[in-house]
């Protein structure tokens, strides 16, 4: 029964996460220590909505088995899609593939939200 419970589970986070077809890095810096890993291809995400904000899993499936989980509040990503807004009135143009492809994710986003 046990093995069992365990391969629903396993199934069931197959189904919630997906490739990485970019890329992502991330940086932790305490005090004494500092964390740095790569998330590419071969790795995998879980995103999800939640009450308060958006659930994030980033989990590296390469020889070293790394997870990265983080949770924004509504209101904070909010804040960083209007600075991201800002920043990009600044910088040259990006490709016409990256700029499709967000302005897909984004029309979806504001789709769901009405």
């Amino acid at each position: 029964m046990q093995d069992r419970n365990r391969n629903e589970e396993i199934s069931d986070m197959r189904r919630r996460t997906h490739p990485i077809q970019d890329k992502a890095e991330v940086a932790i810096d305490f005090p004494e220590k500092f964390y740095m890993g790569t998330f590419s291809r071969g790795s995998t995400f879980e995103a999800r909505g939640e009450d308060d904000g958006l659930f994030v899993r980033l989990t590296g499936t390469g020889d070293i088995k790394r997870t990265v989980e983080f949770h924004l509040h509504h209101h904070l990503m909010a804040d960083i899609l209007n600075e991201w807004a800002k920043s990009l009135k600044s910088q040259e143009p990006m490709s016409a593939q990256h700029r499709k492809t967000l302005l897909q994710a984004l029309k979806a986003v504001e789709k769901a939200l009405d």
